[in-house]
């Protein structure tokens, strides 16, 4: 199994800082994989009491039943991961305030190769780092997977985002999210993260939310920002190859507009 060597945060001690309402029902953080799982999570961890917060696992599939306590009604918690759609995981958050957060598949390339080639993620592809394929190589690797070693980026979409679709899931766009946390003096920003908070069943909007969420959106607690990654990924480009987005529309037709990037 790949191993993801992170930093840990000190949000637990931070959230005693604020009062904090009990939450009357579970909630699931969910979320395509590299679409800002740990932005997400950490700006709810300041808005729900630690005992709340299930911190025992990052649930995705082959860990579910170990972990249907995280979404139990009879104790509510908070609780987050990567876990794609099945008869299994729908019936487990059948009571569970469910969020989906996704990223435009455009930049989710490019986040997706900058981690496997950082030494945060420790895996089966230590062979293409270090300059043995270039960026081109990678992003398409990224775009049409790795023969048994790399699902690709529509097997992901599909399992983790696309087969959600239509339910009760709450789907939330990864750059909404972003814009909202920069401008967190705006009515805009309060609106969307009031309607955030409500799909969550918070229904109060605490009068310091914005100093939570510049908490927990402060990049230095998360372990996976792209500068807190650890090793040399400054080769990747900032945008997407024009090449590249045309391999994305190749590669998964219609997966943008049906996210609402298109």
């Amino acid at each position: 199994m790949p191993r993801i060597l992170a930093k840990s945060d000190n949000l637990n001690e931070l959230n005693k800082n604020f009062e904090q309402t009990p939450l009357q029902e579970p909630v699931f953080l969910n979320s395509v994989p590299k679409s800002g799982t740990h932005l997400i999570r950490n700006i709810m961890r300041m808005f729900v009491p630690v005992q709340q917060q299930y911190h025992d696992a990052f649930i995705q599939i082959p860990l579910l039943s170990q972990h249907l306590a995280a979404y139990a009604p009879s104790s509510p918690k908070l609780s987050w991961g990567h876990l794609l759609f099945s008869d299994d995981s729908a019936i487990a958050l059948k009571p569970v305030n469910h969020i989906l957060l996704v990223r435009d598949p455009y930049t989710w390339v490019l986040a997706r190769a900058r981690f496997f080639l950082s030494d945060t993620f420790q895996g089966n592809l230590e062979h293409l780092k270090g300059g043995n394929v270039s960026t081109e190589e990678i992003l398409n690797m990224m775009i049409f997977g790795i023969h048994n070693k790399v699902p690709t980026m529509l097997e992901i979409y599909t399992h983790n985002c696309l087969s959600w679709l239509g339910t009760k899931v709450e789907l939330i766009r990864y750059e909404d999210l972003l814009h909202a946390v920069k401008n967190l003096e705006t009515e805009e920003a309060e609106d969307f993260f009031a309607e955030l908070l409500g799909k969550c069943g918070i229904e109060e909007m605490p009068h310091d939310w914005q100093e939570r969420v510049r908490i927990g959106s402060d990049r230095n607690q998360s372990g996976t920002a792209r500068e807190n990654l650890a090793g040399n990924t400054e080769e990747l480009p900032n945008e997407l190859p024009e090449m590249q987005k045309k391999l994305v529309n190749f590669a998964a037709p219609g997966l943008r507009d049906i996210l609402g990037y298109a």
